[in-house]
């Protein structure tokens, strides 16, 4: 028995390598990098014509816009203590700009701070840069978004294409070029995060990223890569049913599943507990910081969010018959009952297309149903 075991370890290894090499074959074989290359650069091109353009809020007070937000988020995260930036206090006023994203967009804009201070300190030095909106700051902060579409963002999709497309029966160039093209030069996410400061290519990078590891059977992988995307953008949680879904039932699978899912398990919480360190010394920080990551006295949906708690109001006034309690319990039956059925079957049947319906159900469920007061 112990030799069959390490016949199939072998086995399995020798598999893995020839999936790899066949992967690289047909990549290198089809041209396609030369493709990604052309469309990658012409996308960077396209982002940085965007950058040209004004941004909304500009030079209007007393908030200025989006890049004011970005900014105060490196100011106060330079500033203050990592205990400080989600609380509410004389040195950081949470009705001006308050973060309200989780701990690894606090992080991000640390970092980023950090690049700013360098080359301006005048831009994120605390109370004094509020409304500061130099246009060498501008600059550097538009550095900081494409830098971060650069290095997340295009190379997660081209591991996904490397993954998705990877065998010798399937994917013609012109149809790799078109998918291509469809996804790094995506107009919603080039406006908004170059156009308005935003940085949604580091969680959509890491949720491309962990769906590639996915379909490559790499499940710890993806564990990790989805958990951060979650910590960078709680949106990110419109894919958190397909993840949980497929991931425990491939673990139902295997020969042994309370082992499987004990390491995916102690991976999501390893890797949550890292991020959230600084925040797990009390319970009521930790609140602190939920409390600021689901906004609901914002309401079930923004007047520009065309949902379906938006598009009905013009018959059900939601806002005006029902209580704020009410209506989030509405959201979440609806969002859960939407995505059950995808999840239950991937749960009893997993497969690597039944995954990617899901990614699809289960965002078109926390779009149409969940409440969004963000």
């Amino acid at each position: 028995m112990e030799k069959k075991g390490k016949k199939k370890v072998l086995k399995d290894k020798a598999d893995a390598v020839n999936d790899d090499d066949d992967l690289c074959w047909w990549f290198v074989h089809k041209g396609i990098e030369s493709s990604f290359l052309c469309i990658a650069v012409f996308g960077l091109l396209v982002r940085a014509t965007v950058s040209l353009h004004p941004y909304s809020g500009a030079g209007n007070p007393p908030k200025f816009g989006d890049y004011e937000a970005q900014r105060h988020w490196m100011e106060i995260t330079l500033n203050l203590p990592v205990k400080e930036w989600y609380h509410n206090s004389t040195n950081n006023d949470l009705s001006y700009w308050g973060l309200d994203y989780p701990p690894l967009t606090a992080y991000q804009s640390y970092v980023h701070g950090i690049f700013l201070r360098y080359f301006e300190p005048a831009s994120v030095s605390l109370f004094n840069s509020r409304g500061y909106e130099s246009y060498l700051g501008k600059q550097l902060m538009r550095w900081t978004v494409l830098s971060s579409d650069a290095l997340i963002f295009f190379p997660a999709v081209l591991y996904f294409l490397f993954v998705y497309y990877g065998n010798h029966s399937s994917g013609r160039k012109s149809d790799v070029a078109w998918h291509i093209a469809m996804i790094l030069i995506n107009p919603c996410l080039i406006l908004i995060d170059h156009g308005h400061f935003q940085y949604n290519c580091i969680s959509l990078g890491l949720t491309i990223g962990a769906i590639a590891a996915v379909l490559a059977h790499k499940d710890l992988v993806a564990s990790v890569l989805f958990c951060l995307s979650l910590n960078h953008k709680q949106m990110s949680a419109y894919f958190a049913p397909a993840f949980f879904s497929h991931l425990l039932g491939n673990c139902l699978k295997r020969k042994n599943p309370v082992l499987e899912v004990s390491k995916l398990g102690l991976v999501v919480l390893g890797t949550f507990t890292i991020i959230w360190w600084p925040y797990l010394h009390s319970r009521d920080t930790v609140l602190e910081v939920l409390f600021r990551l689901a906004p609901f006295e914002r309401g079930i949906y923004e007047d520009y969010v065309a949902n379906f708690w938006c598009t009905t109001s013009i018959l059900i006034k939601w806002k005006r018959l029902f209580a704020t309690q009410s209506l989030k319990f509405l959201s979440l039956v609806a969002t859960v009952l939407t995505c059950l059925p995808s999840m239950v079957q991937q749960i009893l049947a997993p497969s690597r297309k039944g995954f990617l319906y899901g990614l699809l159900n289960s965002s078109f469920s926390f779009y149409l149903f969940s409440f969004q007061g963000k």
